[in-house]
């Protein structure tokens, strides 16, 4: 599963104001990650049932900060 170039991505309302967060994208059947710092760097493509995993893990706040 590769990104798309033409991905809408979306920054959480969360965000960081220094700019410390990650954008998301919806795709056909999951989800994309990348740093909205680097947009133009790796990204992370989920399947769907693992991107709702990620982002169940990342609502638990279940990361090192």
């Amino acid at each position: 599963m590769t990104p798309s170039p033409r991905l809408r991505w979306r920054k959480s309302s969360r965000s960081n104001h220094d700019g410390s967060c990650v954008e998301l994208a919806l795709l056909h059947a999951g989800l994309a990650v990348r740093d909205s710092k680097n947009p133009a760097g790796p990204k992370l493509a989920f399947s769907e049932g693992a991107g709702e995993s990620f982002m169940d893990w990342v609502k638990a706040e279940k990361f090192v900060r």
